[in-house]
Protein backbone atom coordinates (compact mmCIF):
# COMPACT_ATOMS: atom_id res chain seq x y z
CA UNK A 1 0.00 0.00 0.00
CA UNK A 2 2.81 2.35 1.21
CA UNK A 3 4.52 1.62 -2.36
CA UNK A 4 1.13 2.27 -4.54
CA UNK A 5 0.89 5.69 -2.29
CA UNK A 6 3.98 6.48 -3.38
CA UNK A 7 3.44 6.06 -6.99
CA UNK A 8 0.37 8.08 -6.71
CA UNK A 9 2.29 11.28 -5.43
CA UNK A 10 4.81 10.82 -7.81
CA UNK A 11 1.95 10.86 -10.53
CA UNK A 12 -0.03 13.64 -9.33
CA UNK A 13 3.68 16.07 -9.05
CA UNK A 14 4.05 15.39 -12.55
CA UNK A 15 0.52 16.52 -13.34
CA UNK A 16 1.41 19.66 -11.64
CA UNK A 17 -0.36 19.07 -8.74
CA UNK A 18 0.44 20.70 -5.30
CA UNK A 19 3.48 19.24 -3.39
CA UNK A 20 2.49 18.00 -0.05
CA UNK A 21 3.66 19.24 3.07
CA UNK A 22 5.94 17.83 5.89
CA UNK A 23 5.16 19.03 9.74
CA UNK A 24 8.82 18.87 10.40
CA UNK A 25 11.18 21.62 10.48
CA UNK A 26 10.10 24.01 9.16
CA UNK A 27 6.97 22.80 8.55
CA UNK A 28 6.51 22.65 12.03
CA UNK A 29 6.57 26.46 12.64
CA UNK A 30 4.06 26.99 9.16
CA UNK A 31 1.68 24.22 10.47
CA UNK A 32 1.87 26.22 14.24
CA UNK A 33 1.25 29.53 12.66
CA UNK A 34 -1.90 27.90 10.78
CA UNK A 35 -3.45 26.25 13.66
CA UNK A 36 -3.17 29.92 15.49
CA UNK A 37 -4.62 32.03 12.94
CA UNK A 38 -6.40 29.87 10.12
CA UNK A 39 -9.35 27.45 9.47
CA UNK A 40 -9.21 25.21 7.55
CA UNK A 41 -11.75 24.04 4.28
CA UNK A 42 -12.65 21.53 2.61
CA UNK A 43 -12.87 22.14 -0.79
CA UNK A 44 -13.87 20.27 -4.19
CA UNK A 45 -10.19 20.07 -5.30
CA UNK A 46 -9.29 18.00 -1.64
CA UNK A 47 -12.03 15.47 -1.69
CA UNK A 48 -10.17 14.47 -5.45
CA UNK A 49 -6.80 14.00 -4.20
CA UNK A 50 -5.11 11.37 -5.01
CA UNK A 51 -2.50 11.63 -2.81
CA UNK A 52 -3.03 9.04 0.49
CA UNK A 53 -1.30 8.59 3.58
CA UNK A 54 -1.54 4.78 5.84
CA UNK A 55 -0.84 5.05 9.59
CA UNK A 56 -1.16 1.44 10.55
CA UNK A 57 -2.14 0.64 13.90
CA UNK A 58 -1.99 -3.05 15.32
CA UNK A 59 -3.96 -3.73 18.16
CA UNK A 60 -3.14 -7.61 19.41
CA UNK A 61 -6.64 -8.46 22.00
CA UNK A 62 -4.38 -11.42 23.86
CA UNK A 63 -2.22 -7.80 25.29
CA UNK A 64 -5.29 -6.47 26.83
CA UNK A 65 -7.33 -9.67 27.47
CA UNK A 66 -6.59 -9.14 31.42
CA UNK A 67 -7.81 -5.92 31.28
CA UNK A 68 -11.46 -5.64 32.74
CA UNK A 69 -12.39 -2.64 29.79
CA UNK A 70 -10.44 -4.08 26.42
CA UNK A 71 -12.37 -1.57 24.87
CA UNK A 72 -10.05 1.10 26.37
CA UNK A 73 -7.15 -0.63 25.51
CA UNK A 74 -8.94 -0.47 21.72
CA UNK A 75 -9.17 3.42 22.40
CA UNK A 76 -5.67 4.39 23.79
CA UNK A 77 -3.85 2.41 21.17
CA UNK A 78 -5.17 4.51 18.83
CA UNK A 79 -5.05 7.75 20.39
CA UNK A 80 -1.28 7.06 21.67
CA UNK A 81 -0.39 5.99 17.90
CA UNK A 82 -1.75 9.48 16.42
CA UNK A 83 0.35 11.52 19.22
CA UNK A 84 3.35 9.61 18.50
CA UNK A 85 2.61 10.15 14.40
CA UNK A 86 2.35 13.71 14.45
CA UNK A 87 3.79 14.89 17.61
CA UNK A 88 2.62 15.74 20.92
CA UNK A 89 2.90 19.36 20.64
CA UNK A 90 0.86 20.36 17.30
CA UNK A 91 -1.75 18.46 18.70
CA UNK A 92 -1.43 20.40 22.25
CA UNK A 93 -2.13 23.35 20.44
CA UNK A 94 -4.58 22.05 18.08
CA UNK A 95 -6.81 21.23 21.62
CA UNK A 96 -6.21 24.76 22.41
CA UNK A 97 -6.42 26.87 19.12
CA UNK A 98 -7.13 24.75 16.64
CA UNK A 99 -11.28 24.87 15.00
CA UNK A 100 -13.14 21.96 12.79
CA UNK A 101 -12.67 21.95 9.42
CA UNK A 102 -15.44 24.00 7.53
CA UNK A 103 -17.11 22.32 4.18
CA UNK A 104 -16.92 25.06 1.02
CA UNK A 105 -19.82 26.67 0.12
CA UNK A 106 -19.09 26.23 -3.61
CA UNK A 107 -16.18 25.38 -5.76
CA UNK A 108 -14.00 27.56 -4.13
CA UNK A 109 -10.37 26.55 -3.89
CA UNK A 110 -9.29 28.78 -0.96
CA UNK A 111 -8.56 25.90 1.89
CA UNK A 112 -7.95 28.44 4.38
CA UNK A 113 -9.72 31.14 5.99
CA UNK A 114 -8.13 33.87 8.75
CA UNK A 115 -9.51 33.67 11.97
CA UNK A 116 -10.35 37.43 12.23
CA UNK A 117 -11.99 36.54 15.83
CA UNK A 118 -8.91 34.98 16.92
CA UNK A 119 -6.55 37.71 15.57
CA UNK A 120 -8.74 40.75 17.22
CA UNK A 121 -8.95 38.84 20.39
CA UNK A 122 -4.42 38.29 20.47
CA UNK A 123 -4.27 42.34 19.17
CA UNK A 124 -7.07 43.22 21.89
CA UNK A 125 -4.73 42.01 24.56
CA UNK A 126 -1.71 42.78 23.27
CA UNK A 127 -2.98 46.36 22.87
CA UNK A 128 -4.09 45.94 26.36
CA UNK A 129 -1.08 44.87 27.56
CA UNK A 130 1.17 46.85 26.44
CA UNK A 131 -1.28 50.27 27.53
CA UNK A 132 -1.10 48.49 31.18
CA UNK A 133 2.63 48.24 30.47
CA UNK A 134 2.87 51.89 29.66
CA UNK A 135 0.81 53.29 33.03
CA UNK A 136 3.03 51.21 34.83
CA UNK A 137 5.99 51.81 33.72
CA UNK A 138 4.89 56.22 34.03
CA UNK A 139 3.80 55.78 37.36
CA UNK A 140 7.05 54.32 38.26
CA UNK A 141 9.69 55.54 36.38
CA UNK A 142 8.01 59.58 35.74
CA UNK A 143 9.23 62.05 38.24
CA UNK A 144 6.46 63.55 39.72
CA UNK A 145 4.17 61.05 39.01
CA UNK A 146 5.65 57.79 41.02
CA UNK A 147 3.96 59.53 43.90
CA UNK A 148 0.31 58.89 42.32
CA UNK A 149 -0.82 55.47 43.70
CA UNK A 150 -3.60 54.75 41.62
CA UNK A 151 -1.52 54.97 38.23
CA UNK A 152 0.26 52.06 40.16
CA UNK A 153 -3.02 50.04 40.92
CA UNK A 154 -4.08 50.86 37.16
CA UNK A 155 -1.34 49.90 35.66
CA UNK A 156 -0.79 46.43 38.15
CA UNK A 157 -4.26 45.45 37.33
CA UNK A 158 -4.85 45.80 33.68
CA UNK A 159 -1.26 44.09 32.68
CA UNK A 160 -1.95 41.20 35.14
CA UNK A 161 -5.36 41.21 33.50
CA UNK A 162 -4.55 40.91 30.13
CA UNK A 163 -0.96 38.52 30.78
CA UNK A 164 -3.48 36.23 32.43
CA UNK A 165 -5.04 35.33 29.18
CA UNK A 166 -1.90 34.66 27.61
CA UNK A 167 -0.85 32.91 30.43
CA UNK A 168 -3.88 30.55 30.59
CA UNK A 169 -3.51 29.56 27.17
CA UNK A 170 -0.07 28.57 27.49
CA UNK A 171 -1.00 26.85 30.51
CA UNK A 172 -3.84 24.85 28.44
CA UNK A 173 -1.00 24.25 25.84
CA UNK A 174 1.29 22.91 28.99
CA UNK A 175 -1.36 20.77 29.95
CA UNK A 176 -2.34 19.10 27.25
CA UNK A 177 1.39 18.32 26.48
CA UNK A 178 1.82 16.50 29.45
CA UNK A 179 -1.78 14.42 29.53
CA UNK A 180 -2.65 12.49 26.85
CA UNK A 181 -5.67 11.45 25.21
CA UNK A 182 -4.61 8.10 26.54
CA UNK A 183 -4.36 9.08 30.15
CA UNK A 184 -7.43 11.22 30.15
CA UNK A 185 -9.57 7.80 28.97
CA UNK A 186 -7.58 5.76 31.37
CA UNK A 187 -8.52 8.40 34.38
CA UNK A 188 -11.86 7.84 32.63
CA UNK A 189 -12.70 4.33 33.02
CA UNK A 190 -11.20 4.11 36.31
CA UNK A 191 -13.72 6.71 37.50
CA UNK A 192 -16.50 4.83 39.43
CA UNK A 193 -18.94 7.66 38.41
CA UNK A 194 -18.05 7.67 35.21
CA UNK A 195 -18.42 3.86 34.97
CA UNK A 196 -21.49 3.51 36.13
CA UNK A 197 -24.26 6.30 35.26
CA UNK A 198 -22.60 8.38 32.46
CA UNK A 199 -21.75 5.77 30.32
CA UNK A 200 -18.34 5.36 28.64
CA UNK A 201 -19.17 5.79 24.99
CA UNK A 202 -20.08 10.04 24.64
CA UNK A 203 -17.16 10.41 27.01
CA UNK A 204 -14.65 8.58 24.48
CA UNK A 205 -16.44 10.15 21.73
CA UNK A 206 -15.51 13.78 22.82
CA UNK A 207 -12.10 12.63 22.91
CA UNK A 208 -12.10 10.30 19.89
CA UNK A 209 -13.80 13.83 18.14
CA UNK A 210 -10.77 15.80 19.15
CA UNK A 211 -8.94 13.45 16.90
CA UNK A 212 -10.54 13.02 14.15
CA UNK A 213 -10.84 17.22 13.48
CA UNK A 214 -7.23 16.90 14.44
CA UNK A 215 -6.56 14.73 11.42
CA UNK A 216 -8.89 16.52 8.88
CA UNK A 217 -7.17 19.48 9.92
CA UNK A 218 -3.70 17.50 9.18
CA UNK A 219 -4.76 16.36 5.82
CA UNK A 220 -5.55 20.11 4.58
CA UNK A 221 -2.23 20.94 5.52
CA UNK A 222 -0.28 18.13 4.12
CA UNK A 223 -2.46 18.08 0.92
CA UNK A 224 -2.86 14.60 1.06
CA UNK A 225 -5.56 12.04 2.30
CA UNK A 226 -5.30 10.67 5.94
CA UNK A 227 -6.77 7.04 6.80
CA UNK A 228 -5.84 5.68 9.76
CA UNK A 229 -5.64 1.90 9.52
CA UNK A 230 -6.25 -0.22 13.02
CA UNK A 231 -5.84 -4.11 12.86
CA UNK A 232 -7.29 -6.13 15.33
CA UNK A 233 -5.87 -9.55 15.99
CA UNK A 234 -6.05 -12.20 18.88
CA UNK A 235 -10.10 -11.09 19.65
CA UNK A 236 -11.15 -14.77 19.12
CA UNK A 237 -8.90 -15.42 22.14
CA UNK A 238 -10.95 -13.23 24.83
CA UNK A 239 -13.96 -13.66 26.98
CA UNK A 240 -17.70 -13.02 25.24
CA UNK A 241 -18.10 -9.83 27.36
CA UNK A 242 -14.92 -8.10 25.67
CA UNK A 243 -15.52 -8.77 21.92
CA UNK A 244 -18.78 -7.31 22.56
CA UNK A 245 -16.93 -4.68 23.85
CA UNK A 246 -14.63 -4.14 21.62
CA UNK A 247 -17.22 -4.09 18.57
CA UNK A 248 -19.17 -1.52 20.36
CA UNK A 249 -16.16 0.39 20.35
CA UNK A 250 -15.26 0.37 16.86
CA UNK A 251 -18.75 0.81 15.96
CA UNK A 252 -18.74 4.26 18.27
CA UNK A 253 -15.89 5.11 16.30
CA UNK A 254 -17.24 4.53 12.66
CA UNK A 255 -20.47 6.52 13.75
CA UNK A 256 -19.33 9.29 12.12
CA UNK A 257 -20.33 9.55 8.04
CA UNK A 258 -16.58 10.87 7.33
CA UNK A 259 -14.56 8.92 10.06
CA UNK A 260 -10.83 8.59 8.61
CA UNK A 261 -10.63 5.17 10.47
CA UNK A 262 -10.71 1.62 8.69
CA UNK A 263 -10.85 -1.34 10.85
CA UNK A 264 -9.21 -5.09 10.04
CA UNK A 265 -11.26 -7.18 12.06
CA UNK A 266 -8.98 -10.56 11.88
CA UNK A 267 -11.56 -13.02 13.67
CA UNK A 268 -12.55 -16.67 12.93
CA UNK A 269 -16.24 -15.81 13.12
CA UNK A 270 -17.05 -19.65 14.04
CA UNK A 271 -15.29 -18.77 17.47
CA UNK A 272 -16.63 -14.36 17.64
CA UNK A 273 -20.45 -16.02 16.75
CA UNK A 274 -20.85 -17.53 19.89
CA UNK A 275 -18.88 -15.25 22.12
CA UNK A 276 -21.73 -12.29 20.91
CA UNK A 277 -24.44 -14.84 21.14
CA UNK A 278 -23.58 -15.40 24.90
CA UNK A 279 -23.58 -11.72 25.52
CA UNK A 280 -26.32 -9.05 26.30
CA UNK A 281 -25.64 -6.99 23.04
CA UNK A 282 -27.96 -9.55 20.98
CA UNK A 283 -31.08 -8.46 22.37
CA UNK A 284 -32.96 -7.33 19.09
CA UNK A 285 -31.63 -9.57 16.74
CA UNK A 286 -33.30 -13.00 17.64
CA UNK A 287 -29.91 -13.58 19.58
CA UNK A 288 -28.06 -14.08 16.11
CA UNK A 289 -24.66 -13.14 16.28
CA UNK A 290 -24.52 -13.34 11.85
CA UNK A 291 -26.83 -10.78 11.89
CA UNK A 292 -24.47 -8.53 14.28
CA UNK A 293 -21.67 -9.43 12.68
CA UNK A 294 -23.39 -8.59 8.98
CA UNK A 295 -23.95 -5.17 10.11
CA UNK A 296 -20.76 -4.14 11.61
CA UNK A 297 -18.92 -5.32 8.52
CA UNK A 298 -18.96 -3.07 5.77
CA UNK A 299 -16.04 -5.43 3.45
CA UNK A 300 -15.97 -9.17 4.85
CA UNK A 301 -13.07 -11.07 3.15
CA UNK A 302 -13.13 -14.53 3.75
CA UNK A 303 -9.70 -15.66 3.03
CA UNK A 304 -10.06 -18.76 0.50
CA UNK A 305 -8.64 -22.18 1.00
CA UNK A 306 -4.55 -22.59 0.04
CA UNK A 307 -3.98 -23.58 -2.96
CA UNK A 308 -0.72 -26.43 -3.86
CA UNK A 309 1.64 -23.95 -3.70
CA UNK A 310 0.58 -22.06 -1.00
CA UNK A 311 0.55 -25.21 0.89
CA UNK A 312 4.48 -25.91 0.02
CA UNK A 313 5.53 -22.42 0.78
CA UNK A 314 4.08 -22.52 4.15
CA UNK A 315 5.47 -26.03 4.57
CA UNK A 316 8.82 -24.91 4.14
CA UNK A 317 8.76 -22.12 6.52
CA UNK A 318 7.52 -24.34 9.25
CA UNK A 319 10.51 -26.82 8.92
CA UNK A 320 13.36 -23.72 8.97
CA UNK A 321 14.18 -21.88 11.66
CA UNK A 322 13.99 -18.27 12.88
CA UNK A 323 17.74 -17.23 11.31
CA UNK A 324 17.07 -18.31 7.95
CA UNK A 325 13.27 -16.93 7.58
CA UNK A 326 15.04 -13.76 8.83
CA UNK A 327 17.84 -14.54 6.14
CA UNK A 328 15.11 -15.28 3.74
CA UNK A 329 13.62 -12.10 4.35
CA UNK A 330 16.69 -10.04 3.75
CA UNK A 331 17.51 -12.05 0.32
CA UNK A 332 13.79 -10.99 -0.88
CA UNK A 333 14.29 -7.30 -0.23
CA UNK A 334 17.81 -7.37 -2.26
CA UNK A 335 15.60 -8.71 -5.01
CA UNK A 336 12.89 -6.44 -4.92
CA UNK A 337 15.23 -3.50 -5.21
CA UNK A 338 17.37 -5.46 -7.87
CA UNK A 339 14.40 -6.27 -10.24
CA UNK A 340 12.80 -2.40 -9.36
CA UNK A 341 16.58 -0.79 -10.60
CA UNK A 342 16.16 -3.35 -13.59
CA UNK A 343 13.07 -3.17 -15.19
CA UNK A 344 11.05 -0.61 -13.48
CA UNK A 345 9.56 0.71 -16.57
CA UNK A 346 8.17 -2.28 -18.26
CA UNK A 347 6.54 -3.61 -14.53
CA UNK A 348 5.00 -0.11 -14.59
CA UNK A 349 3.74 -0.55 -17.87
CA UNK A 350 2.36 -4.22 -17.82
CA UNK A 351 1.00 -2.69 -13.83
CA UNK A 352 -1.03 0.18 -15.68
CA UNK A 353 -2.29 -2.75 -18.44
CA UNK A 354 -3.76 -4.82 -15.91
CA UNK A 355 -5.09 -1.81 -13.46
CA UNK A 356 -6.74 -0.82 -16.80
CA UNK A 357 -8.56 -3.96 -17.74
CA UNK A 358 -9.34 -4.39 -13.77
CA UNK A 359 -10.94 -0.63 -13.90
CA UNK A 360 -13.26 -1.74 -17.51
CA UNK A 361 -14.41 -4.73 -16.05
CA UNK A 362 -15.43 -3.36 -12.28
CA UNK A 363 -17.18 -0.44 -14.89
CA UNK A 364 -18.93 -3.01 -16.87
CA UNK A 365 -20.02 -5.15 -13.34
CA UNK A 366 -21.41 -1.52 -12.01
CA UNK A 367 -23.41 -0.98 -15.17
CA UNK A 368 -25.44 -4.37 -14.94
CA UNK A 369 -25.90 -3.62 -11.49
CA UNK A 370 -27.37 0.03 -12.65
CA UNK A 371 -29.65 -1.59 -15.42
CA UNK A 372 -32.34 -2.40 -14.46
CA UNK A 373 -33.32 -3.87 -17.45
CA UNK A 374 -30.79 -6.87 -16.25
CA UNK A 375 -32.65 -9.38 -14.04
CA UNK A 376 -29.87 -9.11 -11.45
CA UNK A 377 -31.06 -5.58 -10.89
CA UNK A 378 -34.64 -7.44 -9.20
CA UNK A 379 -32.13 -9.72 -6.67
CA UNK A 380 -30.41 -6.66 -5.23
CA UNK A 381 -31.31 -6.23 -1.64
CA UNK A 382 -32.76 -3.19 -0.18
CA UNK A 383 -30.73 -2.83 2.95
CA UNK A 384 -28.28 -0.15 2.31
CA UNK A 385 -25.74 -1.73 4.59
CA UNK A 386 -25.86 -5.14 2.12
CA UNK A 387 -25.94 -2.74 -0.86
CA UNK A 388 -22.56 -1.05 0.28
CA UNK A 389 -21.46 -5.03 1.18
CA UNK A 390 -21.52 -5.82 -2.58
CA UNK A 391 -20.48 -2.62 -4.26
CA UNK A 392 -17.23 -3.22 -2.21
CA UNK A 393 -16.87 -6.54 -2.93
CA UNK A 394 -17.12 -6.84 -6.23
CA UNK A 395 -13.96 -4.57 -7.05
CA UNK A 396 -12.10 -7.21 -4.66
CA UNK A 397 -13.91 -10.25 -7.00
CA UNK A 398 -12.35 -9.12 -10.22
CA UNK A 399 -9.59 -8.54 -9.13
CA UNK A 400 -8.48 -11.74 -7.86
CA UNK A 401 -10.06 -13.09 -11.02
CA UNK A 402 -7.62 -11.14 -13.10
CA UNK A 403 -5.11 -12.69 -10.97
CA UNK A 404 -5.78 -16.02 -11.34
CA UNK A 405 -6.55 -16.47 -14.98
CA UNK A 406 -5.22 -13.17 -17.07
CA UNK A 407 -7.72 -11.62 -18.76
CA UNK A 408 -11.50 -12.34 -17.93
CA UNK A 409 -14.18 -13.56 -20.72
CA UNK A 410 -16.61 -11.00 -21.51
CA UNK A 411 -19.44 -12.46 -19.57
CA UNK A 412 -16.97 -12.43 -16.52
CA UNK A 413 -17.96 -9.12 -14.93
CA UNK A 414 -21.53 -9.61 -15.15
CA UNK A 415 -21.02 -13.37 -13.66
CA UNK A 416 -18.78 -11.98 -10.89
CA UNK A 417 -21.49 -9.77 -9.77
CA UNK A 418 -24.10 -12.04 -9.92
CA UNK A 419 -21.88 -14.21 -8.16
CA UNK A 420 -21.62 -11.97 -5.00
CA UNK A 421 -24.86 -10.99 -4.98
CA UNK A 422 -26.03 -14.99 -4.70
CA UNK A 423 -23.43 -15.15 -2.36
CA UNK A 424 -24.77 -11.66 0.17
CA UNK A 425 -28.35 -12.93 0.08
CA UNK A 426 -28.45 -16.22 0.33
CA UNK A 427 -25.24 -17.22 2.16
CA UNK A 428 -26.58 -20.47 4.02
CA UNK A 429 -28.59 -21.89 1.12
CA UNK A 430 -24.87 -21.35 -1.21
CA UNK A 431 -23.19 -22.57 1.49
CA UNK A 432 -24.81 -26.01 1.42
CA UNK A 433 -24.66 -26.09 -2.40
CA UNK A 434 -21.01 -25.83 -2.30
CA UNK A 435 -20.17 -28.15 1.23
CA UNK A 436 -22.29 -30.53 -0.74
CA UNK A 437 -20.73 -30.35 -4.30
CA UNK A 438 -17.24 -30.96 -2.61
CA UNK A 439 -18.45 -33.46 -0.69
CA UNK A 440 -19.52 -35.32 -4.05
CA UNK A 441 -16.34 -34.63 -5.31
CA UNK A 442 -14.17 -36.20 -3.11
CA UNK A 443 -16.32 -39.33 -2.72
CA UNK A 444 -16.82 -39.62 -6.98
CA UNK A 445 -13.65 -38.03 -8.14
CA UNK A 446 -14.02 -39.74 -12.01
CA UNK A 447 -17.37 -38.58 -12.51
CA UNK A 448 -18.43 -35.52 -14.60
CA UNK A 449 -19.65 -32.88 -11.97
CA UNK A 450 -18.21 -29.67 -13.72
CA UNK A 451 -21.45 -29.83 -16.38
CA UNK A 452 -23.72 -30.02 -14.22
CA UNK A 453 -25.83 -27.10 -12.58
CA UNK A 454 -25.23 -26.29 -9.18
CA UNK A 455 -29.29 -25.93 -8.51
CA UNK A 456 -29.69 -29.46 -9.38
CA UNK A 457 -27.12 -30.44 -6.52
CA UNK A 458 -29.03 -28.07 -4.10
CA UNK A 459 -32.08 -30.00 -5.20
CA UNK A 460 -31.00 -33.49 -4.38
CA UNK A 461 -29.83 -32.42 -0.95
CA UNK A 462 -32.42 -30.05 0.28
CA UNK A 463 -34.49 -32.52 1.72
CA UNK A 464 -30.99 -33.34 4.22
CA UNK A 465 -30.85 -29.31 4.90
CA UNK A 466 -34.40 -29.50 5.98
CA UNK A 467 -33.26 -31.92 8.61
CA UNK A 468 -30.51 -30.02 9.66
CA UNK A 469 -33.03 -26.59 10.58
CA UNK A 470 -32.54 -26.36 13.99
CA UNK A 471 -28.64 -26.79 13.90
CA UNK A 472 -28.46 -24.38 11.23
CA UNK A 473 -31.16 -21.94 12.15
CA UNK A 474 -29.08 -18.61 13.32
CA UNK A 475 -27.67 -19.30 9.34
CA UNK A 476 -30.77 -19.87 7.62
CA UNK A 477 -32.09 -16.80 8.97
CA UNK A 478 -29.91 -14.74 6.99
CA UNK A 479 -30.87 -16.09 3.60
CA UNK A 480 -33.11 -14.02 1.50
CA UNK A 481 -36.67 -15.46 -0.26
CA UNK A 482 -36.57 -19.10 -0.97
CA UNK A 483 -38.55 -18.69 -4.26
CA UNK A 484 -36.04 -16.02 -5.51
CA UNK A 485 -33.01 -18.33 -4.59
CA UNK A 486 -34.39 -20.83 -7.37
CA UNK A 487 -35.50 -18.55 -10.01
CA UNK A 488 -31.73 -17.01 -9.56
CA UNK A 489 -30.23 -20.52 -9.89
CA UNK A 490 -33.06 -22.30 -12.07
CA UNK A 491 -33.66 -19.33 -14.94
CA UNK A 492 -31.65 -16.24 -14.54
CA UNK A 493 -27.83 -17.46 -13.65
CA UNK A 494 -27.64 -21.36 -14.03
CA UNK A 495 -24.28 -21.73 -12.46
CA UNK A 496 -22.57 -25.31 -13.21
CA UNK A 497 -20.76 -26.90 -10.81
CA UNK A 498 -17.31 -26.14 -12.66
CA UNK A 499 -17.96 -22.50 -12.72
CA UNK A 500 -19.07 -22.37 -8.98
CA UNK A 501 -15.94 -24.29 -8.26
CA UNK A 502 -13.45 -21.56 -10.05
CA UNK A 503 -15.89 -18.81 -8.47
CA UNK A 504 -15.29 -20.48 -5.22
CA UNK A 505 -11.47 -19.45 -5.15
CA UNK A 506 -12.30 -15.97 -5.37
CA UNK A 507 -15.52 -15.61 -2.72
CA UNK A 508 -14.55 -13.43 -0.24
CA UNK A 509 -17.70 -12.66 0.78
CA UNK A 510 -19.16 -15.60 1.87
CA UNK A 511 -17.99 -16.98 5.41
CA UNK A 512 -16.08 -20.48 5.07
CA UNK A 513 -16.71 -21.18 8.65
CA UNK A 514 -20.29 -22.12 8.16
CA UNK A 515 -19.45 -24.55 5.11
CA UNK A 516 -17.46 -26.19 7.82
CA UNK A 517 -20.02 -26.42 10.19
CA UNK A 518 -22.07 -28.14 7.34
CA UNK A 519 -19.66 -30.40 6.75
CA UNK A 520 -18.95 -31.55 10.33
CA UNK A 521 -22.97 -32.12 10.58
CA UNK A 522 -23.32 -34.15 7.29
CA UNK A 523 -20.42 -36.04 8.63
CA UNK A 524 -21.55 -36.67 11.73
CA UNK A 525 -24.77 -37.79 10.52
CA UNK A 526 -23.49 -40.43 8.33
CA UNK A 527 -21.49 -41.82 11.76
CA UNK A 528 -25.21 -42.47 12.99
Amino acid sequence: MRQEMSRREAAELRRGRQKPRSPEGWGLLLLLWYLAFYRPVITESHLRRKTMEFLFIRFSAWQFAGCDKLWAGLVTTLCHNIRHHFGAFPLSVFHVLGSRPLLASGFSQREWILKKGTCLKLWATLFVLSAGLTILLVALLVPGIKDHQALKVVGSAVTSLSGSGLALGAFSILKNLLISEKHKIERLTNSEKFTSQLGFMSKVRNEVEILVDYLAFMEIFQRRRLRVVLEITSLDTCYPEKVAGVLNAMNTLLSEANTPFIFILAVDPSVIVPCLEQTGCMKGLADNGYLYLNRTVTLPFSIPEMGARSRLSFLEAAIQTREDLMYRVITHNVELRRDKARGAAAEAAGRQEVEAEAVRCIHEAFRVLHDGADPLARYLPTSGAHLRRIVNTIPVTLRLLLHRSGLPAAPWPRAAAAWVVLADRWPCRLSWALQCLEDAWQMWPSRDLASRSLWSIFQENVAELSSLGQPLHNVLSLDADPELFQNFLACDFPFSAGEARDLLGVTVNLDHSIRHKMGLLRGLGRLQ
